[in-house]
C-alpha cells in the first residue's frame, strides 16, 4: 500500500493506494474518527460486489455500521435522492461526530459527500473508490455537488475526505464500458500535466496494457491531482485546468439527458472539440486532436458526438468557470501543456463548428 498526503492545513487528508486493501478499511478509517458508527452509502451494483467486505472489515475494527443502497446511475445526483440520505440517516439515529463511507463510483461519491457537508452543518467522511473514475478523479480534492435541470454539478460544496481508500482490486469488477469512462480522465491527465504518463498510456495500448501497471497509474493521477488542489483547493485559478473537455463534455451530457453517453465518454469528445478549437485559433500545436482522436480509440471511447450550437450555449451560459459574459476554457498547447484561456461566451458557441 502506497500513501500520498493532501497538504490542506488542518484538512489535511491521506490517500492509501493498493491491491485488496478494502478489507483493511475499518483499521484505517478507526484511525481518523473517534466514533465507532458508521453510516455507508453505495449503489445496487457496487452492494452486492463490495458491502459485505467493507461492512466486515469495519465490524472487525469495532465499528457499527448501516447501509444505504441508492439506485446506480447519474440520476442518483438529484435533491430527492440528497433528501432520501438526509432521512436515511436522521432515522438512523446520526450524529455529527459519526463517520459516513461513499462506497462506489463518482455519482455515489459526489452525492454522499454533499450530504456530508450539510447534514448537522458537516459530518465528517471517507471516500472508497470502486471505478477507475472515481479513483483517479472525483474521489481526491473535496468536490461534491448534485445535478439540477439548469445543468452538471450545479449544486454542492467544497468539503474534504478525512481520508480516501484505493483498492485497485475493485477494478477488475468493472464492466468494459465502464473501465473506459474512467480513462478518459486518465488520458486528460497526460494531456494536461504529463507528457510522459501520456507515452505511456499510449504504449500501453488498451485495457490490458493498463491493467498490468495499474497501480502506479491510478498513484500518477492522484498525485498530479494532490499537487493541483494543494495549490487552488477552491478552483479559482490552476485546478480549473482538470476541466479540460469538460465544457464541451457537460453540454453532451446535458444534451442527452444524462443517459446516452457515460462523464468519461462525454469528456472524450469534449476535449476533441476543446483541442480542434485550440487549433482552429492558432493556441494548440497542429495535430494534437488527432493524436487525442487515436489514443481515445485505443481506449474504446468515442472522438465523435454531435453537439448543437444552442445546447452548447444553454450549457456554457451556466458553466462555473464563467465570468459574465466571459469564460474561462481549459486549452493545450501542447500533450502535457495545458493553458487556461478567457472567451466571449459567444465566441466558444460560435467557434465550436
Amino acid at each position: 500500500m502506497r500513501t500520498l498526503r493532501v497538504e490542506l492545513g488542518e484538512r489535511a487528508y491521506d490517500i492509501h493506494i493498493g491491491r485488496d486493501i478494502l478489507k483493511e478499511s475499518g483499521k484505517i478509517i478507526g484511525l481518523v474518527t473517534k466514533s465507532r458508527k458508521a453510516f455507508i452509502v453505495t449503489d445496487e451494483n457496487v452492494e452486492p460486489l463490495h458491502a459485505d467486505v467493507l461492512c466486515e472489515s469495519l465490524f472487525d475494527a469495532g465499528f457499527d455500521a448501516e447501509l444505504t443502497v441508492i439506485p446506480a446511475g447519474e440520476k442518483s445526483k438529484s435533491l430527492e435522492m440528497l433528501g432520501f440520505l438526509y432521512d436515511s440517516m436522521l432515522s438512523g439515529g446520526i450524529t455529527r461526530s459519526d463517520i459516513i463511507i461513499a462506497l462506489g463510483g463518482g455519482v455515489v461519491g459526489d452525492l454522499t459527500g454533499l450530504c456530508a457537508a450539510t447534514l448537522l452543518r458537516g459530518v465528517d467522511y471517507v471516500q472508497i473508490p470502486t471505478t477507475l473514475l472515481a479513483q483517479v478523479d472525483s474521489s481526491v480534492g473535496g468536490k461534491t455537488a448534485i445535478d439540477v435541470p439548469s445543468g452538471k454539478n450545479l449544486v454542492g460544496a467544497f468539503y474534504q475526505p478525512k481520508t480516501v481508500i484505493i483498492d485497485t482490486k475493485t477494478l477488475e469488477t468493472l464492466p468494459g464500458r465502464v473501465f473506459s469512462d474512467g480513462m478518459a480522465e486518465v488520458i486528460k491527465y497526460g494531456l494536461i500535466r504529463d507528457a510522459e504518463l501520456y507515452k505511456r498510456l499510449e504504449k500501453c495500448g488498451g485495457r490490458e496494457g493498463v491493467y498490468a501497471e495499474i497501480e502506479d497509474i491510478v498513484h500518477r493521477c492522484c498525485d498530479i491531482k494532490r499537487g493541483i488542489v494543494e495549490n487552488d483547493e477552491r478552483d479559482t485559478g490552476e485546478r480549473m485546468i482538470l476541466n479540460f473537455g469538460h465544457t464541451f463534455g457537460h453540454a453532451i451530457e446535458r444534451k442527452y439527458n444524462y443517459e446516452t453517453y457515460t462523464h468519461g465518454e462525454a469528456v472524450a469528445a469534449g476535449m476533441v472539440m476543446a483541442a480542434e478549437f485550440g487549433e482552429k485559433i492558432g493556441m494548440t500545436a497542429a495535430g494534437i486532436s488527432q493524436s487525442i482522436r487515436k489514443i481515445l480509440k485505443d481506449y474504446g471511447l468515442p472522438t465523435d458526438i454531435e453537439l448543437d450550437r444552442d445546447s452548447l450555449g444553454a450549457a456554457v451560459k451556466v458553466d462555473k468557470k464563467g465570468d459574465g459574459g466571459l469564460v474561462n476554457l481549459i486549452l493545450l498547447e501542447d500533450i502535457g501543456k495545458a493553458i487556461i484561456k478567457q472567451f466571449a461566451k459567444d465566441d466558444v458557441i460560435k467557434g465550436n463548428r
